[in-house]
C-alpha cells in the first residue's frame, strides 16, 4: 500500500511540474509553440523553422509581394494590399517586406475609407447639375458640394459661383 501512496504522489508531482510549465508566459518577443518559448522573427521575415529546445528560431525574409510589419512567430508572410484604380485608388507608397501598400486617391476621388496613413476605398466627386454652382471644391477627403443658383443667375454647373444672365439686343 506504501508503494501505491509513493506512485499517486509521484504523478501528482509530474502532474503540477507539466502544468506550471505550460503556464509560463513568454517573454514580449517571444511565441509560443509546443512547450517552447522562441524568439520572434523581426518584421521583414517570417519563421523558417520553429526553434527547439537545443535551436533559435530560423527566420527568412518576405518575398514576392508579401509582408510582414510587427516582430512575429508566422510561418507565412502577409499579401500586400493591392491598390484597384478601378476603386478610385492609386500607390501612394509601395509595398516593402516590412511595410504594408498605402494607398491614396486618383485625382477626381475623394476617400470613403480612410486608414492610419491612407485609403480603403474611395468614390468619384460629385458633379453639379446645370442650375447649380460648386460650394465648395472636392478634396481627397470631402465630396464636392453643390448649392443652387437663385434669382436671375445660372451656372452649368461647373462654375464655382453663379453669373447673371445678360441679354442680348437684337438690332
Amino acid at each position: 500500500m506504501a508503494q501505491f501512496g509513493t506512485l499517486i504522489w509521484t504523478i501528482t508531482i509530474i502532474l503540477v511540474h507539466v502544468s506550471i510549465g505550460s503556464c509560463i508566459a513568454c517573454g514580449r518577443a517571444e511565441y509560443r509553440i509546443w512547450d517552447e518559448c522562441c524568439p520572434m522573427c523581426s518584421p521583414g521575415n517570417c519563421v523558417h523553422r520553429h526553434c527547439t529546445e537545443f535551436t533559435s528560431t530560423s527566420c527568412m525574409p518576405c518575398v514576392d509581394s508579401t509582408f510582414l510589419d510587427e516582430p512575429n512567430g508566422l510561418i507565412k508572410c502577409k499579401v500586400c494590399t493591392n491598390c484597384d484604380p478601378g476603386l478610385g485608388l492609386m500607390v501612394k507608397q509601395p509595398c516593402t517586406p516590412s511595410s504594408d501598400t498605402v494607398c491614396g486617391t486618383l485625382e477626381g476621388f475623394y476617400c470613403l475609407d480612410p486608414t492610419k496613413d491612407g485609403c480603403r476605398a474611395a468614390q468619384r466627386h460629385s458633379s453639379c447639375k446645370p442650375g447649380q454652382y460648386i460650394s465648395h471644391t472636392g478634396t481627397t477627403s470631402t465630396d464636392t458640394m453643390c448649392s443652387d443658383c437663385t434669382g436671375d443667375t445660372y451656372s452649368d454647373g461647373s462654375f464655382t459661383s453663379c453669373q447673371p444672365h445678360t441679354e442680348h439686343h437684337q438690332i
